[in-house]
């Protein structure tokens, strides 16, 4: 189909728009909307950490959202569980840098749960158009976030998410650079909060690996005689803080990727996450069925939600040297056709 000559502006097609919210409890916060021309959009919300939150394909939502929706960053919500006062859900929340986990105190110090980078606005440093007319289709916005205190940590999370016009997909390269002069704990979470109507009773969850239950749950879903790969019904047991979750050692491909996702065939697409198992060595599966808080995670992770205390007692805990970084690349994407999901389904069974 011959187009060139019948669009005067990239947004006919797709593109990244940036805006500031201006009412409730999100008012002030920065946002881009990015449009990939496919039916698939999201929204990065620039003031946190250019997390993802609202996302669509076509009609359907792929993500869960929190009663709160996008609340601004609040850098005082590291303590105790007050990130969960902040948490707006979304497709992809960032937890880190140096802890993921619960609450927790020792000697090394006092850290919040899943540390304050979800709480970090980020500084813009590019934002790059398609220009579908010359024949370059690709875009992208990166960003980077501070966290950092006086006489202590110094890290910098460089953060490019990126797309192609006409393709459903998200690519994601984080940079992890230690700019102190001491060395520093690291641990990184990728929090995927999937919600309805993509997660779905009798949706399935695939994931290929080992796996064990989180120590102290009570095990009623991540039991070896339990179906866990099927979404459920709202369950009465997971009102209020109802939950269970399994720590995975996932199966990488001949390539070193790693993959997990959703597939409803009840809407006709499967959601597939990629990482690299090399950057990414653990994946979490959290299942909340609460009513009305109806949620699946997966979480790919440098570690399980385990805590820096517990991670450096295992000798499981990574220090970046000073002027030391780490990278990170995860690929999302929405598949809908239906040769592309079986194999999808096939290499995750």
């Amino acid at each position: 189909m011959d187009w060139k000559n019948k669009i005067s502006h990239h947004a006919q097609l797709g593109g990244i728009e940036t805006a500031v919210m201006d009412n409730g409890a999100g008012r002030g916060t920065r946002i881009a909307w990015i449009n990939t021309g496919t039916g698939l959009r999201y929204k990065v919300v620039i003031d946190r950490a250019m997390d993802i939150v609202d996302t669509f394909y076509n009609e359907h939502s792929l993500a869960w959202l929190s009663h709160g929706g996008i609340i601004a960053p609040q850098r005082s919500a590291d303590k105790g569980l007050d990130w969960l006062q902040t948490f707006g859900g979304g497709l992809m929340t960032t937890c880190g840098l140096t802890h993921i986990s619960g609450p927790e105190k020792d000697e090394h110090g006092d850290r919040g749960l899943h540390g304050p980078i979800s709480n970090t606005p980020a500084e813009i440093i590019s934002i790059l158009q398609p220009d579908p007319v010359a024949g370059n289709m690709e875009m992208s916005i990166t960003g980077i976030m501070h966290q950092s205190r006086v006489a202590g940590p110094k890290l910098v999370l460089k953060r490019t998410i990126s797309g192609t016009l006409g393709q459903a997909s998200i690519r994601i390269r984080d940079e992890v650079i230690n700019q102190g002069n001491t060395d520093t704990p690291h641990m990184l979470l990728y929090h995927f909060n999937l919600g309805w109507p993509l997660v779905d009773e009798g949706a399935t969850i695939c994931w290929k690996g080992s796996w064990k239950a989180r120590e102290g749950d009570i095990t009623r879903i991540f039991q070896k005689d339990h179906d866990f790969h099927k979404c459920l019904a709202p369950l009465d047991s997971h009102a209020g803080a109802g939950e269970e979750a399994a720590f995975i050692d996932p199966v990488a491909d001949t390539n070193g990727w790693c993959a997990c996702g959703v597939h409803n065939a009840d809407i006709g697409i499967a959601l597939s996450i990629r990482f690299k198992k090399a950057q990414l060595p653990w994946l979490t599966n959290w299942q909340h069925w609460g009513k009305g808080e109806y949620v699946m995670g997966l979480e790919p992770g440098t570690n399980p939600p385990i805590g820096q205390s517990v991670a450096r007692k295992q000798g499981t805990l990574l220090f970046l040297a000073p002027g030391e970084s780490r990278q990170y690349d995860l690929e999302i994407d929405v598949l809908r056709n239906k040769e592309k999901i079986a194999q999808f389904l096939t290499d995750l069974s």
